[in-house]
Order: structure tokens, then sequence, then C-alpha cells
């Protein structure tokens, strides 16, 4: 496992950290989530085997919310 973390702009909210978990908890090859709203970032362990950091950010996308 390897570990990625990024900004996750957009969260306003617990409604939103919860969002974006489900989000990750439902990607192939994704294992600990860390989501804060208060640092708005989401630290990711993950197979690179089963998913890419591009992939781990575009799924964030598509909830609608921004990363960096």
């Amino acid at each position: 496992m390897e570990t990625v973390t990024f900004k996750v702009n957009g969260m306003t909210c617990g409604g939103c950290v919860n969002s974006v978990r489900k989000v990750f908890a439902a990607m192939k090859g994704v294992g600990n989530v860390d989501v804060s709203l208060e640092n708005a970032q989401a630290t990711v362990a993950y197979d690179p085997a089963q998913a890419t950091p591009a992939d781990l950010k575009n799924a964030v996308r598509d909830a609608g919310f921004e990363t960096d």
C-alpha cells in the first residue's frame, strides 16, 4: 500500500466529509482513509496496482469537490 495526501476543497460540513469517505470506500484498492474538514484534505492508503492518485482525485471531482 502507498499513501497520498491531497487538498479537498468545497467541503463545508461533516456530511461532505462522509461523502468523500464513501467515494473512496467504493473504489477498488483503497484501504485506510482519513478526511479532515478542518485541514480540507484527504489522506488515502491505496494499492497502486488497482488505483492511482489521479483515480482518487477524479473520484473526488466526480463527487462535486475540487482537488489540488
